[in-house]
């Protein structure tokens, strides 16, 4: 079964601190669908160095043990409550992949 993944850029952020108040309901429904967070970038100081057309705010790579899982866990009830917390003033590209291994 291959794993799947949460990948969120954050090209724009007016609203900070409502986007920390998702945080706050993001985290524990992605703990509770098994999800293991691999970066938070830049906002838990770590690097970043942004080539050709990339932007150095916020990247956020979640990992699950199955694409089924990754779907089933931003379906779920606590992440679709998260959600609904989602600021308007803050721009998010999310897609969730499938990973090859």
């Amino acid at each position: 079964m291959t794993k799947g993944y949460w990948v969120s850029v954050y090209p724009a952020n007016s609203d900070p601190e409502r986007l920390t108040a998702y945080d706050k309901l993001a985290g524990p429904a992605v703990q509770a669908g098994g999800g293991r967070v691999l970066s938070l970038l830049p906002s838990r100081g770590g690097r970043v160095v942004a080539y050709e057309a990339g932007i150095t705010q916020r990247v956020v790579l979640i990992e699950f043990d199955s694409f089924e899982k990754a779907v089933a866990a931003y379906e779920s009830e606590a992440y679709q409550k998260a959600l609904a917390a989602f600021p308007d003033g803050v721009e998010r590209d999310f897609r969730i992949i499938e990973g090859i291994d």
